[in-house]
């Protein structure tokens, strides 16, 4: 089975947003960061070169796979910001709290388990913490330590 391309690393997630560029995304992610901990009361994590990770939880899915994962987390990409939630796709009602929160965040694009903000000022950001919160108590229910 082949290994999982994206794991923890050693590298500083403070010493990876300080080279975030351009300067906005820098200074927006440092306000994810914050939210992120915040929700999570976790401390951050790289997980591969770009991805900053707040948990962590272990499954094996039908397959047989084994995957170890972020629990939430976020990247400041440069052309978006990729948040990671996936415990409104793990759990339908999770899901559905989810969708009717889309509806009052503001402008956003989405794929099964992303959520892709171009700047923070087009979201309502009490909405996004709601969102978070959902999320991560989703997933500390369905994957508990």
């Amino acid at each position: 089975m082949a290994e999982a391309k994206t794991t923890i690393t050693d590298q500083s997630p403070a010493d990876f947003i300080a080279g975030v560029e351009p300067e906005r995304r820098r200074e927006e992610a440092l306000v994810l960061d914050a939210l992120f901990r915040k929700v999570t009361g976790e401390l951050p994590v790289m997980w591969g070169a770009s991805i900053i990770g707040y948990g962590q939880y272990r499954t094996t899915y039908a397959s047989g796979r084994d995957v170890h994962w972020m629990r939430t987390g976020f990247s400041p990409r440069k052309a978006k910001h990729s948040l990671y939630l996936m415990g409104g796709y793990c759990d339908e009602l999770t899901g559905k709290r989810r969708d009717a929160l889309l509806a009052k965040l503001g402008k956003y694009s989405s794929g099964k388990s992303c959520l892709y903000i171009n700047k923070l000022a087009d979201v309502n950001m009490a909405v996004l913490e709601e969102m978070l919160r959902n999320d991560w108590d989703a997933m500390a229910r369905l994957y508990p330590e």
